[in-house]
């Protein structure tokens, strides 16, 4: 049976992107043991990502950068996002599932609390989502080095919050957010 799994990631972070990743796998064909990303060591991450890419039918990655999710908030963005990566991908099926309570303006999707750890095709979707992040936010700390985003990957530790307070917001925080809004 051929299925889709879509999850998101950087929802939380207060810089950078949210990002979502749509996988299409034969559920036959596809032995890879995957769960939920965040329960991953990066290592684990990274060669899982490449196993999924050779593996599945298809793949799509999107991203929404923070002056959108600025306009339009956090959810809307998140819904977005997953709807923008389903789009991109070439193959489809009436069998689509995403993690989370809410679900995008795509037909038939199911929605999954904890569906990452449920559903190999959204664990797929969530980890070439979080490996994709992770390196995005790495390669933008070359550009940020002050504010440690390869370690904190946007999210607001104590060390991020001190290069906010000490060198202000760059275009890649929210200013929706805490703690500028």
């Amino acid at each position: 049976m051929i299925l889709i799994g879509i999850d998101e990631v950087g929802r939380g972070c207060v810089a950078g992107p949210v990002v979502a990743a749509s996988v299409v796998i034969d559920s036959n064909n596809f032995s890879i043991d995957v769960t939920d990303s965040k329960l991953l060591s990066q290592k684990q991450r990274e060669y899982l990502d490449t196993q999924i890419k050779c593996h599945c039918l298809d793949f799509s990655i999107s991203i929404i950068e923070a002056e959108v999710i600025d306009k339009i908030n956090i959810h809307q963005a998140s819904l977005l996002v997953m709807k923008k990566s389903f789009e991109g991908l070439k193959i489809k099926s009436p069998h689509v599932k995403c993690d989370g309570k809410f679900t995008p303006d795509i037909p038939n999707i199911t929605c999954h609390i904890k569906g990452d750890l449920i559903f190999k095709e959204i664990s797929a979707a969530s980890i070439i989502a979080k490996v994709y992040r992770d390196n995005l936010m790495h390669n933008i700390a070359l550009n940020y080095p002050k504010y440690f985003f390869e370690k904190n990957k946007g999210y607001l530790t104590k060390i991020h919050q001190e290069a906010i307070d000490q060198f202000g917001a760059t275009s890649l925080h929210r200013k929706s957010f805490k703690p500028f809004s």
